[in-house]
């Protein structure tokens, strides 16, 4: 019989671990081999995943709470599984899904019926996964139509801008020159002109 593990992973939105970590604890994972990781799981470029795996012998057993802890590629997911089982020849126990238990059904009709269901749950992780993306950018999409401005407020105008857009429009000075005493650069009082004139013939 090999070492228990569990692995934990929340993103840095959600500081929720607690569920994670009460569920270690009850399957008794001592808490020197807990590792947790606070970030996506759109890969598994995580730190204390790669330094758990480099830990793991064969037989050793490794808990997850879900298998969107794991991670939510569903590529990714099949193959680090394989790695897991096959490369590493350990055990995986998924505890909120009994049929992810490679303890159990070591025969072909076992490890068929556990493919499957790996298969789909990771399916759903990703899909949910592009769910909450799409979400996401229609949600910035009806803001933006609500009038709803991101990214960096424009700093304000110069109080001498309207003045110095009055000389620089008579030619009395170059455009170089009216950046200067506007103490900006020469592409941001273009800008900033252009939008004045634009606002202007309306």
């Amino acid at each position: 019989m090999g070492n228990r593990y569990g692995y934990v992973r929340v993103s840095t939105r959600e500081q929720n671990e607690d569920r994670q970590m009460m569920a270690m604890n009850q399957v008794c994972v001592p808490e020197r081999n807990i590792y947790m990781d606070k970030q996506s799981g759109k890969d598994f470029e995580r730190p204390m995943y790669h330094r758990m795996v480099g830990r793991l012998k064969p037989d050793d057993l490794l808990y997850v709470k879900s298998i969107d802890r794991l991670g939510r590629n569903y590529e990714e997911i099949l193959e680090q599984w394989r790695v897991l089982t096959k490369e590493k020849r350990i055990d995986i126990v998924v505890l909120d899904m009994p049929l992810l238990d490679t303890r159990r059904g070591k025969d072909l009709m076992g490890t068929f019926l556990s493919d499957i269901v790996l298969q789909v749950l990771s399916f759903v992780a990703e899909n949910e996964r592009e769910n909450i993306r799409q979400r996401q950018k229609e949600g910035i999409e009806a803001a933006k139509m609500r009038g709803v401005r991101f990214g960096r407020p424009e700093a304000p105008l110069p109080e001498n801008f309207a003045h110095v857009l009055r000389m620089w429009l008579s030619k009395e000075i170059s455009g170089e020159r009216a950046a200067e005493l506007c103490h900006m650069s020469r592409t941001s009082f273009y800008r900033k002109a252009g939008k004045m004139r634009s606002a202007g013939n309306k």
